[in-house]
């Protein structure tokens, strides 16, 4: 009987409710970062961009900004000030008489706090 009832008061105590004042840590837990953040983006541009302290990143289709924010800074622990995300369409291409589509993405462009770097893209 002792233990059935120890079990019930765990299950009790382990259950919180989040308010909304409270903040969310992802540093603790990178996974759910990562949920959002799929790879950096690297090209020309974006390579030139670096010197403006902007980095930009491949997010997922229904990633937000406070959700691409909080996931920069919890990864790479940096401060974020900036962020402008932008849809590219899916293209159409052709092999032959086939026709298909390259998958559209959304991309994410974020520009952190004077001397905070991303040491990721340094080598890039």
């Amino acid at each position: 009987m002792a233990i059935v009832e120890q079990k019930k008061e765990d299950k009790k105590a382990e259950k919180k409710v989040a308010k909304k004042s409270d903040k969310i840590v992802i540093a603790e837990n990178a996974g759910v970062a990562l949920r959002f953040l799929i790879e950096p983006w690297i090209t020309e541009k974006s390579h030139a961009a670096i010197a403006d302290n902007k980095y930009t990143f491949k997010v997922t289709k229904d990633a937000t900004k406070k959700q691409v924010k909080m996931a920069v800074e919890g990864v790479y622990k940096v401060k974020v000030e900036k962020i402008t995300m932008v849809n590219l369409k899916p293209k159409r291409k052709s092999y032959g008489r086939y026709i298909g589509r390259k998958a559209g993405i959304r991309k994410a462009t974020v520009k952190l706090k004077k001397g905070d770097k991303i040491e990721l893209f340094q080598g890039a």
